[in-house]
């Protein structure tokens, strides 16, 4: 290029620059009228493969939902090719900021010696927009990790029972203890000396299939730390996703996700 710029300002046409440099024509005139540095043009942004499926993202963050492995199940659902770590980085900046947990000392139990149980409440809309809601019943095995999941309508001590059974027949056995926090369902209330007033109907239940009830310390619920975060876990991963006709189509999906 300086040697264009120089054999024109000595006054050599164009015509003899080319033949003098061996250059095209349109090259010296480019040169010569946009005298500088050349710079190439700037390459077309490429599209991403989550482009078509942000507004769904964005309508699901929205609805709360942020959890990416339950995003990415349901965007692969409707057709996207690409990995997780894409859809992580874009999800990143609209994640709803949490809290940094506490530390606590886990407390471990020896194979079949303890479940913990704990009940969660769920909201969904019917096909014409009215509110509704069911108890999630989550037991885990609390050396195995394995989880039993069950929805009912109500949370009464018939249903309550009731999915006890079910569980325990899923999980292949009765443990030595469960651990309930200081619910209605088990525990009345407390007497003066602090012991704890029975559900006489659940009490019943426990001592027929012979399994002892054992209580979280008042308003510490971590106590039962592996089945809280089995419910956060249901909260988080399952519900999210959960889309059902009725309560039995929604147990066994529930089912199958465990």
């Amino acid at each position: 290029m300086k040697q264009i710029i120089e054999l024109h300002g000595k006054g050599e046409s164009i015509r003899a620059i080319t033949r003098l440099l061996d250059v095209s024509r349109n090259t010296v005139r480019r040169y010569l009228r946009e005298p500088g540095i050349p710079k190439p043009k700037p390459r077309a942004k490429r599209g991403s493969k989550l482009d078509p499926y942000k507004d769904y993202i964005q309508k699901r963050l929205s609805e709360g939902v942020d959890n990416c492995v339950v995003l990415l199940r349901e965007i692969r659902e409707l057709g996207y090719t690409g990995g997780y770590s894409i859809l992580k980085e874009y999800v990143h900046p609209f994640r709803r900021w949490r809290r940094k947990p506490e530390v606590t000392v886990r407390f471990e139990t020896k194979p079949g010696e303890q479940a913990q149980v704990d009940f969660g409440r769920y909201r969904y809309l019917t096909p014409d927009g009215t509110p509704r809601y069911v108890w999630a019943f989550v037991l885990v095995l609390a050396w195995a990790r394995a989880m039993y999941v069950e929805f009912i309508q109500r949370a009464d001590v018939a249903g309550f029972i009731r999915c006890h059974i079910n569980g325990f027949a899923r999980l292949g056995g009765i443990p030595r203890k469960c651990l309930y926090d200081n619910a209605k369902l088990v525990v009345l209330d407390r007497d003066e000396a602090g012991q704890p007033i029975w559900n006489k109907r659940f009490l019943d239940f426990a001592l027929r299939l012979g399994f002892d009830i054992q209580l979280c310390r008042p308003y510490w619920a971590r106590t039962k730390g592996k089945v809280e975060r089995g419910v956060g876990y249901v909260e988080g991963n399952f519900w999210p996703g959960a889309r059902f006709t009725d309560l039995t189509d929604l147990n066994r999906r529930a089912q199958v996700w465990c």
